[in-house]
């Protein structure tokens, strides 16, 4: 008898493959065979996208709904309601202004010139300076701006690029970069760049973690995992370096993101696990500790995005508050980007990325060695920068020193703390998790929020909106420490309130009522249309006569 071998288990598949192929042509066998193997690589490409099917057939359904005629022409007329609403908000604020639409037959003169820029910063209506808004400006005192306005002047025309040139503002970028990440607790081989905001630390960042992972470990589909409530900046930095963002879900009651999802969403394309510190719409913070971990077991990098608690966050501790640890003091911990022209108080226009060790920031880099003007590399996205910025920055932070940003953030900490003590016994109200810094936001299950923010806007508060789930919030910054502001704010606050319980069922009116309305649209790409036409309304010029 013939020993029993292993072939003999698929010789009924071949035999039914012989069978079926064998009355086929040379020709169709190849036809059969290219198709099944290409259907089959299709099949695989789709299936191990990092966006998942539902995601993918939701948008093409919409897309595909949106271009039957009677649909079109509803969202069309919608859009251009939108449009005017933008435009006439524009003009209404500048109609006290005239619109240079060519330049001027002459030059204006200094007075001219200085008398425009004076009738231009008067547009609008909120009062800034007085602690009346959230965020936006986070510190403004006469002398500070007098100072900065001069060093400003002398380095308006420098340029780091050419570094040849202007070594000494090189040398204020070095130390901006090492000041801060002694603040941050690196080492010595902790390094990093400026760059215009944290917007540009953020993506700067991803290009540099996308570079280092197909380098270093071959990732060509790369993704980070990232909070629901990360900033926007990784959406975009994203959709620029081609780098899938998977998002996920924070809890409901701590508003930090749920370590167990987050270690689920890892796979082997993973090139960044992402912490906030804190959070931009509810001011809580992740638990770096947990994030970094996992960045250890699985050889991960993990980026900390500590652009809105920036120098606050660092200091905390050292004033006196408790808030765990979340910088290169902890382990696993690589990078983080923090803005200086935030808690920093310097000029808008000035962060921080802080990596630590250079094989991250050498990735940062951009290199161009045989283009006929020379051999070019750049730190950042831009060529050219503002030396002017760099020198105001640094004129900042050796004016107020290591004192006088700890007692910045003492200031701002305990006016912030005693908002939120003040917040939580109103009721109809709710204070979203627990916030450790500047950031308070509110919500309530009473009521449409968004009547509180209309309210509070009638009454010279600008506060911001959030979505998923609907609240506002307030960012306290330097101005808000002024004696009267808080008390003011969370009086106006308890007024609102106690207005709007009367009858907490009326619906939202007005623009407020736009918020709401779009959080229900389902299809996310009509909103993103609507956001267009408003950023395409800060370039309103009327039509050339």
């Amino acid at each position: 008898m013939r020993p029993f071998t292993g072939s003999d288990c698929f010789k009924p598949v071949t035999e039914g493959i012989n069978h079926a192929f064998g009355a086929k042509e040379p020709w169709q066998v190849a036809t059969i065979t290219a198709t099944t193997v290409l259907g089959g690589v299709w099949i695989w490409t789709v299936l191990s996208q990092d966006e998942s099917i539902y995601s993918r057939g939701k948008r093409q359904f919409f897309k595909l709904a949106k271009k039957l005629p009677v649909v079109r022409r509803q969202v069309e007329a919608e859009l251009a309601k939108a449009k005017n609403d933008f435009e006439t908000e524009i003009k209404k604020s500048n109609a006290h202004l005239t619109y240079n639409l060519s330049l001027p037959e002459k030059g204006l003169s200094k007075e001219e010139i200085l008398k425009l820029v004076d009738d231009h910063l008067q547009s609008g209506h909120y009062s800034w300076r007085d602690g009346r808004v959230s965020g936006a400006v986070y510190g403004y005192k006469p002398e500070l701006v007098e100072l900065v306005t001069e060093v400003y002047g002398k380095a308006s025309y420098t340029n780091p690029l050419h570094a040849d040139l202007f070594p000494g503002v090189c040398k204020m970028e070095a130390e901006v970069v090492r000041m801060a990440c002694t603040l941050f607790h690196g080492d010595i081989n902790t390094c990093g760049t400026m760059t215009t905001g944290g917007t540009e630390s953020i993506i700067m960042a991803m290009k540099a973690y996308r570079d280092y992972a197909r380098e270093e470990k071959g990732i060509y589909q790369p993704n980070i995992i990232v909070p629901r409530t990360i900033h926007a900046a990784f959406d975009k930095g994203g959709q620029y370096f081609n780098v899938h963002v998977r998002y996920v879900d924070v809890d409901p009651e701590t508003y930090e993101v749920d370590i167990k999802q987050f270690k689920r969403a890892i796979n082997r394309n993973t090139i960044l696990l992402v912490g906030s510190a804190p959070n931009f719409p509810y001011g809580t913070m992740d638990d770096i500790e947990s994030i970094a971990a996992l960045g250890v077991k699985y050889n991960i990098p993990v980026h900390v995005d500590a652009c809105l608690g920036s120098f606050v966050v660092a200091l905390a501790r050292n004033a006196g508050y408790q808030i765990r640890p979340f910088d290169f003091a902890v382990k696993g911990v690589t990078s983080i980007s923090a803005d200086t022209h935030k808690y920093g108080f310097a000029p808008k226009g000035s962060s921080v990325i802080l990596y630590s060790d250079k094989k991250y920031k050498d990735h940062q880099f951009t290199v161009t060695t045989d283009w006929p003007g020379g051999v070019y590399g750049s730190p950042t996205v831009n060529g050219s920068r503002a030396g002017g910025i760099i020198a105001a920055c640094w004129a900042t932070m050796m004016s107020f020193g290591y004192d006088g940003y700890l007692e910045a953030t003492k200031r701002i900490v305990d006016t912030a703390r005693y908002i939120e003590r003040g917040v939580r016994q109103i009721d109809g109200v709710f204070v979203f998790g627990k916030p450790v810094t500047s950031v308070v936001a509110i919500g309530s299950t009473v009521f449409d929020i968004f009547r509180l923010s209309d309210s509070l806007c009638k009454l010279g508060w600008n506060l911001n909106a959030l979505q998923f789930p609907s609240g506002i919030h307030i960012c306290v910054t330097d101005m808000h420490t002024k004696p009267g502001v808080a008390d003011k704010f969370i009086a106006d606050l308890r007024s609102c309130v106690a207005e709007i319980m009367k009858d907490p069922g009326v619906p939202v009116e007005g623009k407020m009522a736009l918020y709401g309305m779009a959080q229900s649209i389902p299809d996310r790409s009509v909103i993103g249309e609507v956001t267009r036409l408003f950023l395409h309304s800060m370039y309103y010029t009327p039509e050339q006569k």
